[in-house]
């Protein structure tokens, strides 16, 4: 599936080919410090399969749960992430799928790091909510 993505301000834009099999949730506490939030959803594709149309990301890079180096990939002007891409081996990027335009037609296939789930995410439909700010 053909998708197109962007960081909030629009400097940085990308295209890739994702396979909607290949999206999960990712629950792991490093994902919920540098996004403010519970998760990362992330469509997963090989370096071939990504390609930047605009701008330049600014990386981070942190070592994973395994070891390995990461490049965490974001917009350094507004913040937001874009992708996490290993510095070695074969590139496959983890590209953050709340930044691309067809996001909805991508739910979830798979869920991983559940051991750092935080324990409210399960009873969060039962919160009262609003359908606006």
């Amino acid at each position: 599936m053909k998708v197109d993505g962007a960081c909030y301000c629009g400097e940085i834009t990308y295209e890739a080919e994702v396979d909607p099999e290949k999206v999960g949730v990712c629950y792991c506490t490093d994902c919920q410090t540098m996004t403010g939030g519970t998760t990362h959803v992330n469509a997963f594709v090989p370096e071939a399969n990504f390609h930047l149309k605009t701008g330049s990301p600014t990386h981070f890079t942190k070592i994973a749960g395994n070891g390995n180096e990461r490049n965490m990939g974001f917009c350094g002007t507004c913040g937001t992430h874009l992708y996490a891409v290993g510095v070695e081996g074969p590139k496959v990027y983890g590209l953050r799928v709340p930044a691309m335009a067809q996001r909805a037609q991508l739910p979830p296939k798979g869920r991983y790091y559940l051991r750092s789930q935080q324990a409210w995410v399960a009873k969060a439909d039962s919160i009262p909510g609003h359908q606006t700010q």
